[in-house]
């Protein structure tokens, strides 16, 4: 079972189309969205009809939250008044881009989605979230604590979870029980499509590979694949550069963060 998971587009409409063009040359079962449709950009409803063009199942992200609700907060965790000020310049044009057809299909998307696998004598849970299966807009870092992260997803039953929100795609493995019965738990972060933040200006994506042997006894069970691609980033910062928005959000894209 090959799964393809994205997440984080933020209205990038030429990294949507690049790492659609990407995938449409792989092999794969199932493909999911971990949501942020929307926001930072100016390519909101036309990113949600290539969504719903392709009936890809998705769960909705913060900023998806926040306007399908026509709200003026996205959830977001801007850490000065400098960066909360232009984080308000963006909800703001969102909010006005964004037509009745794709505000409704936004206030409708589910706030996760949970696969329960029957491979063998194991079951296994697939956790797909936004942010932490706590709080849409929770950041699930990579040097959270073993012990926070391990009760997070123990209290979600999820022996994998995939998650994105903070732009930063890694893998951790956690052992949750003892070395004689062991229970391997995968936390999965897939990085962002459209407004990457580990200083690789490509989109990123993941591959998740289940195989019919797999069991939470064996961390090697499951294989990750993080896949890089490479976009049209100066049409996507032009058109930032073009619009209300930030000249900075335009720089961010071209430096990866």
């Amino acid at each position: 079972m090959k799964i393809i998971l994205f997440s984080d587009i933020h209205s990038n409409l030429p990294a949507l189309d690049a790492f659609f063009e990407h995938i449409d040359n792989r092999n794969y079962d199932a493909i999911y969205c971990l949501g942020d449709l929307v926001g930072y950009n100016i390519w909101p409803n036309e990113v949600i009809q290539e969504i719903r063009k392709r009936k890809i199942p998705t769960i909705a992200g913060n900023y998806d939250y926040g306007i399908g609700r026509t709200s003026d907060d996205c959830g977001c965790a801007y850490k000065t008044d400098e960066e909360k000020a232009k984080g308000a310049i963006s909800i703001s044009l969102t909010n006005q881009l964004v037509n009745n057809n794709s505000r409704n299909y936004l206030r409708t998307l589910p706030a996760h989605i949970k696969i329960e696998f029957q491979l063998n004598k194991d079951k296994l849970n697939l956790m797909l979230v936004h942010g932490s299966p706590r709080k849409i807009n929770e950041y699930l870092f990579e040097d959270r604590a073993e012990k926070s992260m391990v009760r997070i997803m123990e209290q979600a039953g999820a022996d994998i979870m995939c998650f994105g929100h903070t732009h930063k795609p890694y893998h951790r493995i956690f052992n949750t029980n003892d070395e004689k019965v062991p229970h391997f738990r995968h936390a999965i972060n897939i990085g962002s499509i459209g407004k990457p933040k580990d200083n690789d200006m490509r989109g990123s994506y993941v591959i998740l590979e289940i195989n019919e042997n797999a069991s939470v006894l064996n961390k090697d069970s499951i294989s990750v694949e993080f896949v890089k691609f490479e976009y049209d980033i100066e049409k996507a910062a032009k058109a930032i550069e073009d619009s209300i928005l930030p000249n900075s959000y335009a720089q961010n894209l071209r430096n990866g963060y």
